[in-house]
């Protein structure tokens, strides 16, 4: 599973949108902006898999060619929940589709489905603030941004339809490569 934010420094035309196909060409970005993506993924090992199994079966052969960590964590609750977080950056020149076509394609040749339960949680969102509350002491209060930009919330409907086309293109190339992987064996 893939979860994307995408900061809200890409701005599309509307017509862009609702086009057949997106790629990074079709966005306008300020002068600093990148498209910041955090992906959260949530697995459950299956019984007596332990978090080493998921590990040697999750490893990626491969890098996203782009600024990218990953943070795993075990749920203090139930420790077969396997939690990844990836915190990652594209800027303009690249495209948000070859990343998600690596995704796809370490899945596909790495599948994970000996180590975990079939249930993967999947949720998307736009990236509206940073905040660092690290400080002690009293903070005081300030408008949503991200590196130093206020956020214009009059852009996020536009930002939630490309992140909603992008993530779905990504999902039917998936599922396509997924169908001919398996219909090949």
């Amino acid at each position: 599973m893939i979860r994307l934010t995408f900061s809200l420094y890409c701005v599309v035309a509307p017509e862009v949108l609702f086009s057949d196909t997106i790629s990074n060409n079709n966005c306008s970005y300020g002068e600093e902006a990148s498209m910041i993506t955090i992906s959260i993924l949530t697995r459950r090992l299956k019984e007596g898999k332990t978090y080493e199994d998921f590990r040697k079966a999750w490893y990626h052969t491969a890098g996203y060619g782009t600024a990218c960590k990953l943070y795993t964590a075990i749920n203090v609750f139930d420790q077969r929940e396997i939690i990844v977080v990836g915190i990652g950056e594209i800027t303009p020149e690249q495209d948000p589709m070859k990343i998600l076509r690596i995704e796809v394609k370490e899945r596909l040749d790495n599948p994970l489905d000996a180590v975990i339960e079939p249930e993967i949680g999947r949720t998307f969102g736009i990236v509206v603030s940073e905040d660092d509350f690290s400080p002690a002491g009293k903070i005081e209060y300030k408008s949503a941004s991200i590196n130093g930009k206020e956020t214009d919330f009059n852009e996020i409907a536009q930002g939630l339809a490309l992140a909603q086309k992008l993530i779905a293109q990504a999902v039917a190339e998936r599922d396509s490569a997924r169908a001919r992987h398996f219909s090949d064996r």
